[in-house]
């Protein structure tokens, strides 16, 4: 752990390992790094350079102690080691990978160490991968890529931060709620009343009275007999099918998901003390969107938001961006139509103002198609209009799935950089073009081809509207700790954040900012204005909206 002076070149340095700490090359107690840490705080805001803020961060927010900056070797490794852009990137390192200890593979954001000797890097290391950063950061076109790699490191620290502060949790709510669902909890082994009254009803349907709904392949072959052709049990397809079961049976898998994800095993090992504490993964998908470890943070349903509770005292600021990834689409390519059809709360409606397609329906096929590359169904039947009407947003998209197709890379907008084709893709591509290869060879090449310009068609839209999503984080994050001290306490929420609006939860354009109710319409402001400022720092000069949609109030179900 290093803290770099905020004027000049002035280094002092913390090294964490199992015999002690070192401080500017003198040994301290374990124990003194807290007060230590927060009298640099307070004296010089240094910003700390350290392996990983998931080593260090936690111990210190639990002794009350908040950074304000930092630089996550790990993450910005990541970045710097695989970006495009950069003529002489990072080299790789196995002291610098991130490793699944579950798979063995390299992981974007899961934070357990593989390291090739087994210790921690010591502080050498730890200034010569700077130093190998910050040359690769020289060595680029501009300025973007250190403002990724500034925004990746402060959105760790964000995600640190909600882990340690929790998103305040009703449990008697939740408990109601999965009993109005699902019934009275039931004993163990056994289903809960509805869903048992639900695969009763469905036995019944498909006049098979031993079936388990829960077997799928037991199911797929009931379904046949009773004459439903289907190739799986989704929803999409079953909802497709006129048949006497499809009613019992949607409704019974929705709450078998609702029963194993989020009943009430997940509620007594996750919410404690009326917090849940997720443990979040910054940069956990490719594309630089964030994933959680355990608990499912990321696929809270919309039926237990309710349970999202505030303390007494203090309400939740919850807000949301309209469509955000086709207004990013639209201010990325600098296409002009397509920024004023999104003039608005609803993006869709602006489409079908443009005369590009006639129904709001029909606008959301098609652009959603333009991302994910629909081919066939209306979303691509819709797509020649698109490109009509908005040619550079489609010429974005198109030109990244085409270098897919290719084997190239593409990158976002501040440079984060997709992944290299794998070896089974470049083996198949090569088999096709064989001159013994024969027609199935051919036609497999070509869907791998087709699949992964898919990917780099939304992967450059993706991983900008990520981009854009950690600015704004960054931004409510400093805005929200320039407000006053609240005059009543969540102590639920630790130390740091005890009498402190704070971010509470994120879920990709996504925020839940807890606040001290005295200080609602300021947290709003902050939240609004966050979004402002982080719309214009990644598109200077182009102007698009980019409008939320936020409430002030006590719980963050829908309707409150």
């Amino acid at each position: 752990m290093l803290g770099r002076g905020g004027s000049g070149e002035s280094w002092s340095a913390v090294q964490l390992d199992g015999a002690g700490v070192e401080l500017g090359r003198e040994s301290i107690a374990p124990q003194d790094l807290a007060s230590t840490v927060a009298v640099w705080e307070a004296s010089a805001r240094p910003r700390w350079i350290l392996r990983s803020l998931r080593d260090v961060y936690p111990p210190l927010l639990a002794a009350g102690v908040r950074i304000h900056r930092a630089h996550d070797l790990l993450l910005c490794h990541a970045i710097l080691r695989d970006t495009a852009s950069l003529a002489v990137p990072v080299p790789a390192s196995g002291r610098w990978i991130r490793v699944d200890p579950l798979i063995g593979a390299e992981a974007p954001a899961l934070f357990s160490l593989q390291e090739g000797t087994g210790e921690t890097p010591q502080i050498d290391e730890l200034l010569e991968e700077y130093a190998r950063q910050r040359a690769a950061l020289s060595r680029a076109p501009d300025s973007r890529l250190a403002l990724l790699c500034a925004a990746e490191s402060t959105g760790s620290l964000v995600a640190e931060e909600m882990t340690a502060a929790g998103l305040p949790w009703s449990t008697a709510e939740h408990e109601r709620l999965l009993r109005e669902a699902l019934g009275p909890r039931p004993a163990s082994g056994a289903r809960p009343a509805r869903m048992a009254e639900l695969a009763a009803r469905i036995a019944d349907a498909l006049e098979d009275p031993s079936l388990n709904p829960d077997s799928p392949p037991r199911l797929l072959k009931s379904l046949r007999r009773a004459g439903i052709v289907v190739d799986s049990t989704s929803r999409w397809e079953l909802s497709e099918i006129e048949h006497p079961v499809v009613e019992p049976l949607l409704a019974y898998k929705k709450l078998a998901r609702l029963y194993a994800a989020n009943g009430w095993a997940w509620l007594s090992e996750w919410v404690h003390e009326e917090r849940f504490r997720p443990v979040y993964l910054t940069g956990g998908v490719v594309t630089g969107r964030w994933a959680s470890s355990g608990g499912g943070a990321l696929q809270i349903p919309r039926s237990l938001r309710p349970a999202v509770r505030s303390d007494d005292g203090w309400v939740l600021i919850c807000a949301d961006v309209a469509q955000l990834e086709p207004r990013v689409l639209a201010a990325m390519s600098k296409d002009t139509a397509m920024a004023g059809a999104a003039r608005g709360a609803d993006l869709y409606e602006g489409v079908v103002r443009s005369g590009a397609v006639q129904t709001r329906q029909e606008a959301k096929y098609a652009v959603l198609g333009a991302m994910y590359g629909a081919t066939t169904g209306p979303s691509g039947r819709l797509g020649p209009r698109l490109r009509s009407v908005f040619p550079r947003a489609m010429a974005l998209v198109d030109g990244a799935a085409k270098t897919g197709e290719d084997g190239g890379v593409v990158s976002t907008l501040l440079g984060r950089s997709s992944p290299r084709p794998d070896t089974a893709w470049t083996s198949a591509q090569s088999r096709a073009s064989d001159p013994d290869a024969d027609g199935s060879d051919e036609r497999f090449a070509r869907s791998r081809a087709r699949d992964r310009g898919r990917f780099t068609r939304n992967f450059v839209v993706q991983g900008t509207a990520a981009e854009w999503a950690l600015l704004w984080l960054a931004e409510i994050r400093h805005r929200l700790w320039t407000l006053p001290d609240a005059r009543t306490s969540a102590d639920r929420s630790g130390p740091v954040f005890a009498r402190r609006a704070h971010l509470a939860f994120f879920l990709h354009d996504e925020v839940i900012v807890h606040a001290p109710r005295e200080l609602a319409d300021a947290a709003a402001r902050c939240v609004e204005e966050a979004a402002v400022a982080a719309t214009r720092r990644l598109f200077p000069g182009f102007e698009i909206d980019v409008p939320l949609d936020l409430k002030i109030a006590e719980d963050a179900g829908k309707d409150s």
